[in-house]
């Protein structure tokens, strides 16, 4: 079998897959990679198919991946919707959950923990059922009631506090109290290695665009995007790397601020609850991502992002609203003159499960 390794690129930390776990570097604390040899040898549905890709391959499926691209023309820019939200618990996190939870059953765990505001948790608790794994998923307070409906409903225990920093260290005590597996999608290499694989549905689907708009809670999303686009490069089947714009919220702006320095913006962006993540464990990794792609960073507030949703919902996309901060995003950029000819968004979760806020919402 092909080596497949824990590295850390900043101390040189280096130890084999199954060895142990590994959510960061056990020496020096910083973000932790995982090294193997990867070839294009696509085969199979779902992100199964890219598992000549990946460092290993999932234990089991729930239809995770393979979802519908989807093109409408927006003033005059080719616009391909990827439907992250028809996975098996509503958002794109499926990816990362069935990869994790398969090394989790891989390295002998009987349950996880995971810190999250909602889509983690209720795929953490869906795939954790799956496997046949306790779970138990430390939230804010403020997470939307029907997410944290849909954790119990998978029959995890759930753990209210007061706020998203609060939760991970709660999770983090238990986790060691307990000796559980700390999914830890925030800082978790798995969830890049799955979300790479978004990269190629959508080029194998058809996207050769010039640009992607992804919105940026954690950052594993666009960082696996921008894996994903960049082995596609190396790999020599497409000849340059999108344009990467992130986008985040006025009231929670640490990449955008680690890029332009410190602003005084007013207003607020609280109904997009996916990008409220105020310190990204790679954040320099996000920020070297879109330097290295020619990107930027885009801020919206509550009003685009409920503007944008209306608009994504008359088009018969259901989503919630951290979803809409990307086309809020992309109208910004349209209307400043950015010259995009094609982008591709991930609509990231489905607003079936908030649906009684966004009814209150979109009431004008």
């Amino acid at each position: 079998m092909a080596e497949r390794s824990w590295i850390c690129r900043k101390c040189g930390f280096k130890k084999d897959l199954l060895s142990g776990y590994h959510y960061r570097c056990p020496k020096c604390h910083s973000p932790i990679d995982l090294w193997y040899d990867f070839e294009w040898r696509p085969s199979g549905w779902g992100i199964y198919r890219y598992r000549s890709m990946l460092p290993y391959t999932p234990l089991t499926s729930l239809g995770e991946g393979l979802t519908p691209l989807v093109v409408r023309e927006l003033r005059g820019v080719k616009v391909w919707f990827k439907l992250e939200y028809l996975n098996p618990s509503g958002s794109f996190k499926d990816r990362g959950s069935v990869m994790a939870l398969s090394l989790a059953r891989s390295l002998n765990y009987g349950s996880v923990i995971e810190d999250s505001s909602g889509n983690t948790g209720i795929s953490v608790a869906l795939y954790a059922q799956a496997f046949g794994l306790k779970a138990e998923i430390i939230v804010p307070a403020a997470a939307p009631l029907g997410k944290k409906n849909l954790i119990k409903l998978f029959k995890a225990a759930i753990v209210e506090v007061e706020d998203r920093g609060r939760a991970c260290e709660e999770a983090l005590k238990r986790s060691k109290a307990s000796n559980a597996f700390y999914v830890a999608h925030a800082w978790s290499p798995t969830y890049i290695e799955a979300n790479k694989t978004i990269a190629y549905e959508a080029f194998e689907q058809g996207f050769r665009g010039d640009a992607i708009v992804v919105p940026i809670g954690s950052g594993g999303l666009l960082l696996g995007l921008y894996k994903g686009f960049s082995e596609l490069v190396e790999l020599n089947l497409i000849k340059d790397l999108p344009t990467i714009i992130g986008v985040q919220g006025v009231s929670a702006r640490p990449v955008y601020e680690a890029i332009h320095g410190a602003v005084d913006i007013k207003g607020y962006s609280s109904i997009a609850d996916g990008i409220m993540v105020p310190n990204p464990p790679r954040l320099s990794e996000i920020v070297n991502a879109i330097t290295k792609a020619g990107g930027e960073v885009v801020l919206v507030d509550n009003n685009e992002i409920a503007q944008a949703l209306r608009e994504l919902i008359n088009l018969g996309f259901i989503v919630e609203p951290t979803s809409a901060a990307a086309l809020a995003a992309l109208n910004k950029v349209i209307n400043e003159g950015a010259g995009i000819r094609e982008a591709l968004i991930p609509l990231t979760g489905s607003g079936l499960k908030m649906i009684d806020d966004i009814v209150k919402l979109l009431s004008f």
